[in-house]
């Protein structure tokens, strides 16, 4: 499930009372009849939100090299006179995988327990990321440093075109970024039906190295990176709104999750570049 849609709908359904009050409301004497209470109710900050996505990142990463660790190399086996790689995930990967896809959709409905789900998330997801990029390092040396650099990059580019307004963040641009995440994510779950009843190879164009499949990829990554844009302007917004300070894990979680996504797909593409 694509972070930008959680965003938006929490960003929308945020109640009125959690942003500042308008400059507008009539001047209210202050209270002469004892001391004067200086708290104000703490608040969402873009620097905030940077240092949870830290946080996050930092356990995601400490899964992920444990995922990597515990993740060993290919039975080779030889079939019609041809050697044949079987790799297996590690069962505890897969529960990752699944666990952390079901606090996504948990947190759709339960926005104010981010200071918990998204760390539990970054563990999960990150064992899971640790075991599917070892497989892919096995079989392509040097390609999960590649992937890291190229979402980094992208990453950073998405951030500059974002301060610079050359992205703009319209109502428009936000509708059909989101529809064409749900989309693909629609798109994917059919595909996972497809393969489990009828074999892996039923939908081969996911992992083939055609120009059908590249493009599909380079079309993939293009909308993840997309997503980023949405995930800056959630956080500005959020910020500029006053939201509670608790919102800044769940920024920090949608900014994880569309780079999980974004580094997963350019994983795959590279991997079908460098099988051609």
């Amino acid at each position: 499930m694509p972070s930008p849609v959680l965003n938006e709908r929490t960003l929308e359904k945020a109640p009125a009372n959690w942003a500042p009050p308008d400059a507008s409301t009539a001047y209210q004497p202050p209270i002469s009849d004892g001391p004067i209470s200086t708290w104000r109710p703490q608040m969402m900050t873009v620097n905030g939100t940077i240092g949870k996505t830290a946080v996050l990142f930092t356990l995601l990463l400490l899964s992920a090299a444990a995922g990597w660790a515990n993740t060993g190399a290919p039975d080779i086996v030889e079939r019609n006179g041809q050697l044949v790689y079987n790799y297996t995930i590690p069962t505890l990967a897969w529960v990752g995988l699944f666990v952390g896809v079901g606090l996504v959709f948990l947190l759709m409905f339960k926005p104010h327990l981010a200071k918990f789900i998204a760390p539990a998330y970054a563990i999960a997801q990150g064992f899971f990321l640790g075991a599917i990029s070892k497989m892919y390092e096995t079989f392509y040396d040097g390609i999960v440093v590649q992937a890291a650099g190229a979402t980094i990059a992208v990453f950073g580019v998405m951030l500059f075109l974002y301060r610079a307004r050359i992205i703009k963040v319209t109502e428009r641009f936000r509708t059909i970024v989101i529809s064409a995440t749900i989309g693909i994510m629609v798109f994917y779950g059919v595909c996972f039906l497809i393969q489990l009843f009828a074999g892996s190879d039923s939908v081969s164009f996911l992992s083939s190295p055609s120009l059908l499949g590249i493009g599909f990829s380079v079309l993939v990554a293009g909308i993840a990176a997309m997503n980023l844009a949405l995930d800056f302007d959630f956080i500005e917004r959020g910020s500029k709104m006053g939201l509670d300070k608790g919102f800044e894990w769940y920024g920090a979680f949608g900014l994880l999750v569309t780079i999980v996504w974004l580094y997963m797909e350019m994983l795959r593409l590279l991997a079908k570049l460098r099988s051609r």
